[in-house]
């Protein structure tokens, strides 16, 4: 017993004379870290059955379609999903952007007879500045881009017809 009284002695003193002291490395090292880059924004938008894009509680198909706000210079994912049940062959859908100044209804049209190249007119792919293929029921694509300068920027479902009916919007770069 005469033992131990003697170390649990040192070691209180040893800890109560580190409690006043501040550990520069610490703090300097907490100052330097960086934080956690920020992922990319993510937009989710839908399409199903019905030949629209639906972001939240918004629908395609009426007017200029839907509008999508960034910030020029930020990091974009825009996730397409499919919800519908069609085969890939009569209702698939995909997303492209184009560049500002695009004539959207030209690239649809184009695009009508584009298949073999997934809906791409190859003539004019120089316009895109992302998309995403053509996908089936129930399935899912992704692009990351970064927002372009301010301006805005068309965005449509090239698949024969769905243009035609509303499936398109814009990418309003502020």
């Amino acid at each position: 017993m005469k033992i131990r009284f003697p170390l649990a002695s040192l070691f209180v003193a040893l800890v109560l004379a580190g409690c006043g002291q501040k550990d520069s490395s610490s703090t300097a090292t907490a100052a330097a870290t960086p934080a956690p880059a920020a992922g990319p924004r993510e937009v989710d938008l839908t399409a199903n059955d019905t030949m629209k894009f639906m972001l939240g509680d918004r629908v395609s198909g009426t007017g200029t379609g839907l509008q999508i706000e960034v910030k020029a210079g930020e990091q974009v994912k825009v996730v397409l999903t499919n919800t519908g049940t069609l085969p890939k062959e009569a209702m698939g859908h995909n997303w492209v952007l184009l560049k500002a100044g695009s004539d959207s209804a030209a690239f649809a049209a184009a695009a009508t007879a584009a298949k073999d190249t997934d809906y791409l007119p190859p003539a004019l792919k120089d316009q895109v500045i992302a998309n995403i293929g053509t996908l089936g029921p129930r399935k899912s694509g992704e692009v990351t881009f970064t927002a372009p300068a301010p301006g805005e920027y068309p965005f449509l479902c090239t698949f024969p017809a769905h243009y035609a009916v509303g499936m398109k919007g814009t990418l309003v770069v502020k």
